[in-house]
């Protein structure tokens, strides 16, 4: 009977694995047009709005992509790209990519809802929404779908 009970509520706070979570989301816009991540030198990650996360859940999201992706990742935003000379004024590129988030909407049932980008240059773009949930003991997406190209 506990176990059916603690199944039904696992009291789980999304708030406390926030690290995990904006890197299963920030993954999964990764993902989205693989040709913007070809020769790719860095991945940049403008945490600037990252409001309710703290520097050791950055620091888990900036790990991960390291590990994941073995390229420099940086918290970046694209002025400061500019700014260190990682920003190609000939080709009007970057020769790593950007990913960003401009919304995050936490849900009841342990869903959230990201609205984010992976900006290459001015031509190489996208935007995508991806749903997080949890799942057999996981953070994982769940919808992921592109909403705009440039």
């Amino acid at each position: 009977m506990l176990f059916v009970l603690s199944a039904c509520n696992s009291g789980l706070e999304p708030k406390e694995h926030l690290g995990e979570i904006y890197s299963v989301a920030l993954d999964s816009i990764m993902k989205q047009d693989e040709a913007l991540s070809s020769d790719m030198k860095y991945i940049a990650i403008d945490m600037s709005n990252f409001e309710e996360v703290d520097e050791s859940d950055k620091k888990e999201i900036l790990s991960y992509f390291k590990e994941k992706y073995k390229v420099e990742v940086m918290d970046a935003t694209l002025e400061q790209l500019k700014e260190k000379g990682l920003y190609n004024s000939d080709t009007m590129s970057l020769d790593g990519v950007l990913l960003k988030l401009e919304k995050v909407d936490f849900k009841f049932n342990n869903k959230i809802f990201f609205e984010g980008s992976k900006y290459r240059s001015v031509s190489g773009a996208v935007g995508v929404e991806v749903k997080v949930h949890y799942k057999d003991n996981k953070w994982k997406s769940k919808e992921v779908k592109m909403t705009w190209v440039s």
